[in-house]
């Protein structure tokens, strides 16, 4: 039953950090490479939760990298 609830955890919060920091004004660091990446490793009270969603944050930082990079170019 644990593992359930966690793959069901993984699956809601699966690319959360991608999307929030595309999407929400001042999440984010403008446009840049691996946002979600960069917003799930921040110093912040749910750290612990947004380790879950690094993996999938950067899967999908990583298949919407063509569209970053035509944002670029960035330090």
């Amino acid at each position: 039953m644990k593992i359930v609830i966690v793959a069901m955890m993984a699956m809601l919060l699966s690319g959360c950090g991608s999307i929030i920091s595309r999407t929400i004004p001042g999440q984010g660091h403008g446009n840049q490479y691996y946002p979600g990446v960069k917003w799930d490793v921040r110093d912040s009270a749910w750290r612990y939760l947004t380790v879950l969603d690094l993996p999938f944050s950067l899967v999908f930082d990583t298949l919407l990298l063509p569209i970053d990079a035509q944002h670029g170019p960035y330090e």
